[in-house]
């Protein structure tokens, strides 16, 4: 038997007609089960951001006085280049260090528009030969002159983590709870939807309908359900990403900072949203038509 859209299109308006407070529930809690989600990748494309510095095996930064003499810079230069644990080095000078922090922290009006590119401290980057070296070579550069600070990739890092893994456990449980409820929401307004035309689905597999017939309407909705839910999420998440961000607090050497994500780093997040919205009402459908599929 031929499916046609106008059918399809037909039948899947009238379930959702017939069953609209239970439609608007399903995307409602849908929206705030993928709305946790989307705070919990947004706080991981955060710590993403922070890590810019850390790039490249980078485990130490010596973070210079940003009024440091010419002489001071190249004495630590020489010094890193004959240090038996430097595997290797770069220098960060003051306008990459700008482009740096306004990445990290572009969504910090307040901070990012009173510094300028002179207030950078600009910076070397070590790469040590090994990892139990770093200690040593920290103690080695603190102190000296021209040095502002010295930091270490693991104990930033870390510092971000350990926030992270709190507000990521608690966005975890609460879309996974909910979840479940949007999944059960969903498959009882198809239940309800198909239990109101069973003997019309009973007759259509009499007359020969093969099951996708009678499932794709069913199935259309449910993804109807979750990519309403899911585009109500992406457009909360997108509008409060930077609120979000501020969950995770950055310590630099210029302050704390609240960290920042961009339009296009909450698209990627909106698209996953958006698949799993509709992979989840489509799944959803998919389970609550089967039982009556059987005649």
């Amino acid at each position: 038997m031929a499916l046609s859209g106008g059918y399809v299109a037909r039948e899947t308006a009238g379930n959702l007609k017939r069953n609209l407070l239970m439609t608007l529930s399903a995307v409602v809690t849908m929206a705030v089960s993928l709305t946790a989600l989307g705070a919990v990748l947004t706080m991981r494309q955060a710590i993403n951001k922070a890590s810019i510095q850390w790039k490249g095996g980078v485990e130490m930064a010596i973070f210079l006085n940003p009024q440091v003499s010419a002489s001071e810079t190249d004495a630590i230069s020489q010094e890193l280049s004959t240090a038996p644990g430097v595997k290797n080095f770069h220098f960060v000078n003051k306008p990459a260090a700008y482009k740096e922090f306004t990445e990290i922290f572009g969504g910090n009006s307040d901070i990012v528009g009173v510094l300028t590119v002179q207030d950078m401290p600009p910076s070397f980057r070590v790469v040590p030969t090994k990892a139990q070296d770093i200690s040593q070579l920290g103690k080695q550069f603190t102190g000296q002159a021209g040095v502002l600070q010295v930091s270490y990739a693991q104990q930033e890092i870390d510092a971000l983590l350990h926030q992270f893994r709190r507000w990521r456990l608690g966005g975890l449980i609460l879309a996974i709870g909910v979840m479940v409820g949007a999944v059960a929401l969903i498959v009882n307004t198809i239940q309800l939807a198909i239990f109101a035309r069973r003997r019309e689905v009973a007759v259509m597999k009499l007359v020969g309908a093969t099951n996708w017939f009678i499932r794709i309407p069913f199935m259309l909705e449910g993804f109807i359900h979750g990519m309403a839910g899911a585009i109500l999420a992406f457009t909360l998440t997108y509008v409060i990403r930077n609120s979000i961000a501020s969950f995770l607090p950055d310590q630099t050497i210029l302050g704390s900072n609240s960290l920042y994500v961009t339009p296009h780093e909450a698209i990627l997040t909106g698209i996953v949203l958006l698949l799993v919205g509709a992979a989840v009402g489509v799944v959803g459908s998919a389970f609550a038509v089967r039982r009556y599929l059987a005649v």
